[in-house]
Order: C-alpha cells, then sequence, then structure tokens
C-alpha cells in the first residue's frame, strides 16, 4: 500500500537469518495513482524482489495477484501485512516450520507479538490490534501451500477490506480436506497510529460479516475462532434511538421518554466497558463516549447494506469457464495402448456428466497422456481413429491435447507436468485458472496444480491410496461434475 511501514518490513525480512526467499512479491495496491511504489529494497533482496500493481483491487486481490506471480515450482507461499517486522530468525523458523508440516498440512501460521505501552493501559484502538496476536488464520504472517491457493483459488475478491479474507480462505481450506497449523516464527505487529474516529470506521466489517455467514453458514464464527461482537446489542439501541425520534414528534411521549431512556443506559454501559480498561485520559473517555454513541448506527446500518449486497449470494464457488478431462480411466474404460475404437467403452454416467457440463455452458476438452505412440505400440492413425470414437460417444470435445512421448523423454507436456493443460487452455482462449482438470490418477490432479488450474480426482481401482491425500475427490464423474457446476463447493 506504500505505508512507511513498507520499508521497515522489508528491511526486517532482509536482514533476517535463513535461507533467502526465491521471491519477494510486493503488489502496490494503491487506487489509481501512476506513481511508483516508493520502496527502498535492501541489496540482499533486490534481484529477488518484483513490484507489482493492481489499481486498487483490495487485499484479497492483490494478495491473489502476488502469489499467482510465484514460480509454479516454488511449493508454498509465505504471505505477511506491509506493517508488520519479521523477527530476527524469521527465515529460519519458516523454514522450520515448513519442514515438520505433514503433507496434510495446508497452511501454518506465524505467532504475531503486538506491542503494548507499559506505561499505562492500552487504548480501545491498541486492545483491538493486540487481539490479532490471539486471532486464527491471520494473513499478517500465514504460509499456504500453493496446492490449497491453486485448490480454493485463493482468496475472495469480494472481500473488499483486510477483514475476514483471511477467515474465508481458511474455512475454505478445512473444507478442501486440508490442516491448519500455527508455527514457532514470531513476527511484530506494532499498533499503527490512527484518529480518533477509527473504531466507527472499522463497523464497515459488519457487511463482510453478513458475506461470511452467506457462505459459510451461522456457525464460522465458531469454526473461525471469531468473536461475536455486540451487534445484537447495537441494532437494539439504534431501535430505541428510532423509536425515541419517530414516538416523540408523532406525541407519544411515554414511548419516546421509555425508548431514550432505554438507549442512554445501553450507551452508557457500552462507553463505561470501553472506558473502563483504558488509561482514562481526557481524550480517551471523550473519544470513547463520543464514539460509543455514533458505533451501533454504524454497526447496524453496514450489516443492512451487507445484507442488501449479498444477497443473491449462496454457499457456492466460482464455477470454471472450462473442464479438461483425462481420456482413459475418467472419460472411458481403460484399455492399456488402445488402438481399437471398438473397445471404447464410457465409464458409467459419463456421457451424461458430460451433457451436463455443456448445459451449462462450460466449455470442454481431453488432455491425456498416450505413451504407446512413443513406444511404437499404436499408430498415430490408430491414436486418431480412437479419439474421435471417444467425440462420437460424448459428442465433439473442442480440444484434444495427447502427449505422445515416452516417460523417459522427459517432455514438458506429459502429466504430472503442466504443458497439456497450459496447451488446452490456451487453444481455448482461458486462462488454466479458470479450468478444472478431472481425473483419476495423482498425475492428472499434480498437472493441474502445476499450470495453476483446480482439479478433481475420481478414483478407479488402479488410483493408489496416497495419491487421494490433499485432493478433492468425488465418487463418480456424475459427482465431479455436480462439483464443479456448485463452483467446487
Amino acid at each position: 500500500m506504500g505505508r512507511p511501514e513498507l520499508d521497515r518490513c522489508v528491511a526486517a525480512l532482509a536482514a533476517a537469518t535463513g535461507p533467502a526467499p526465491e521471491v519477494v512479491v510486493v503488489v502496490d495496491d494503491r487506487p489509481g495513482t501512476p506513481d511508483p511504489l516508493p520502496l527502498h529494497v535492501p541489496p540482499e533482496l533486490a534481484a529477488r524482489t518484483l513490484v507489482l500493481a493492481t489499481g486498487g483491487g483490495g487485499p484479497a486481490g492483490a494478495r491473489n495477484m502476488g502469489w499467482r506471480a510465484v514460480p509454479p515450482a516454488v511449493g508454498w507461499i509465505a504471505f505477511l501485512d506491509d506493517d508488520v517486522e519479521v523477527s530476527p530468525t524469521w527465515r529460519a523458523d519458516l523454514v522450520a516450520d515448513l519442514r515438520a508440516a505433514g503433507p496434510d498440512v495446508g497452511a501454518v501460521q506465524g505467532r504475531l507479538d503486538v506491542p503494548l505501552p507499559r506505561d499505562r493501559r492500552p487504548t480501545d484502538w491498541e486492545r483491538g490490534t493486540r487481539g490479532l496476536a490471539d486471532a486464527a488464520w491471520a494473513t499478517a504472517d500465514m504460509a499456504y501451500r500453493r496446492d490449497v491457493l491453486v485448490e480454493t483459488g485463493g482468496f475472495d475478491p469480494r472481500f473488499r477490506r483486510a477483514f475476514r479474507e483471511d477467515a474465508d480462505l481458511a474455512l475454505r481450506s478445512e473444507e478442501a480436506g486440508w490442516i491448519l497449523t500455527r508455527g514457532d516464527r514470531r513476527t511484530r505487529h506494532p499498533v499503527r497510529p490512527t484518529d480518533r474516529w477509527v473504531s466507527v470506521r472499522v463497523q464497515a466489517g459488519n457487511a463482510d460479516d453478513v458475506l461470511m455467514t452467506r457462505l459459510h453458514g451461522g456457525d464460522w464464527y465458531r469454526r473461525a475462532a471469531a468473536p461475536r461482537g455486540r451487534r445484537r446489542l447495537h441494532m437494539a439501541l439504534t431501535a430505541l434511538a428510532v423509536v425515541a425520534g419517530v414516538a416523540a414528534p408523532a406525541g407519544r411521549r411515554r414511548v419516546a421518554i421509555a425508548a431514550a431512556a432505554g438507549w442512554l443506559v445501553g450507551t452508557v454501559e457500552f462507553a463505561a466497558a470501553r472506558i473502563r480498561p483504558g488509561p482514562r485520559d481526557r481524550h480517551e473517555v471523550t473519544t470513547m463516549i463520543a464514539t460509543s454513541v455514533l458505533i451501533p448506527p454504524a454497526a447496524t446500518a453496514h450489516w443492512l447494506r451487507g445484507q442488501w449486497r449479498h444477497r443473491g449470494v449462496g454457499p457456492t464457488g466460482v464455477r470454471p469457464k472450462a473442464v479438461l478431462f483425462d481420456r482413459d480411466g475418467t472419460l472411458v474404460r481403460d484399455v492399456p495402448y488402445n488402438d481399437q475404437p471398438d473397445k471404447v467403452e464410457p465409464m458409467p454416467g459419463a456421457v451424461e456428466a458430460v451433457r451436463m457440463l455443456r448445459a451449462a455452458g462450460i466449455r470442454t476438452a481431453v488432455v491425456s497422456n498416450q505413451s504407446g505412440v512413443g513406444r511404437g505400440l499404436i499408430s498415430p492413425e490408430a491414436l486418431r481413429r480412437v479419439n474421435a470414437r471417444v467425440d462420437a460417444v460424448f459428442g465433439p470435445f473442442e480440444v484434444w491435447e495427447c502427449c505422445v512421448h515416452r516417460p523417459e523423454d522427459d517432455c514438458p507436456c506429459r502429466k504430472p507436468r503442466p504443458g497439456l493443460i497450459e496447451d488446452a487452455a490456451r487453444r481455448l482462449g482461458v486462462r488454466p485458472d479458470e479450468c478444472v482438470v478431472i481425473g483419476d490418477i495423482g498425475a492428472d490432479v499434480a498437472a493441474a496444480r502445476a499450470a495453476g488450474a483446480r482439479s478433481v480426482l475420481v478414483p478407479t481401482d488402479t488410483t493408489r491410496a496416497g495419491e487421494l491425500a490433499g485432493a478433492r475427490v468425488a465418487g463418480d464423474l456424475g459427482d465431479a461434475v455436480r462439483l464443479v457446476l456448485r463452483g467446487l463447493r
């Protein structure tokens, strides 16, 4: 964002002991400014640092741009906010945290230290910032496996503020079967200076809470270990103020007095609860009194805004633009090195599954390893005849991409490498991250992730148990397509 804290963050990262990062991506999310980001990169990181600009898309979009710019070979992506300072041993500690993570661990959170003043009680704003030390899955210091980010699609850009986008991603990661843990690395998160009205502005987060409820159900607070706050009391105080304001001009004196008295008692209790643990100096007391009057209507207004804005949102993800199918074992029964079109037999329910996708306007293609050609076991013409028979059974697929190389040829296209997925996406005119790959073995999943595409695994008798770890699994092709149509949620 270009705040002064950014230079301190990068300097601390450069000074930390431990292996150097493969790449440091700094995303400039300032809205509508042509000026270059004011950033001093220490020489230790200069050659490894990439600066990108979003034009002001919000933190979720900025983080997505950042992790997608990291080379696919990098297996873990560590996110840092620009106002934190990593510890002197942070890089070494991060490596230790990631080495300790089992194959089913999808993310490892760092430990945040929020320094508070020692010569006085903390202010309301300082206490609020201190809550980050206990927050679950705060992206101020959070490392995710690249596979998790690919499979979940990363951060949801509908969260336009730096609020709840990290909890949303964490819950979606857990729903996909990954475990999230805390590591031992430590990061300092100083309390940022602000003005006295910040507590009123942060009530905008009530609209994000509405989106979280729409996406994850009413119990998301418990699952995300997030405090509920006082929204119900805020709504009650706002309702009392409205009743008093309406009843007085209407001549309903008793109703107006009762409502005003209830509002006054509730507001005094709210202000007192905020003043009591603080420094109680004149500035803090007057700030708490003034903002305690404004917070309830602000919270209620933002909650109502969220209800309207997100009224059509449900627990669905984002549909892909294209689905890329593996052929043998996924669309048709696996006949090793098949060169006979009459041996093409669709998997149970496969024809209807493909039809469902096409009816929904999702494009279809096939990506298949066919090393029998390279081995001399089938001819290129026989492969074309078999593929033509598949098109006749299912209806023509828009794109076919087949790798005819042997495993020892070390080609870039053979799955689990990403070449087939990248080539098919390019020919379809879509990005790999707008595709879903459906296959029956781990190589299909690995190729999708290497290309930045999502995937669904439909196991068969040949699928090894270890290939299920971290994969999105469906019982059959019909279930896989229904997952796709729900946006993989």
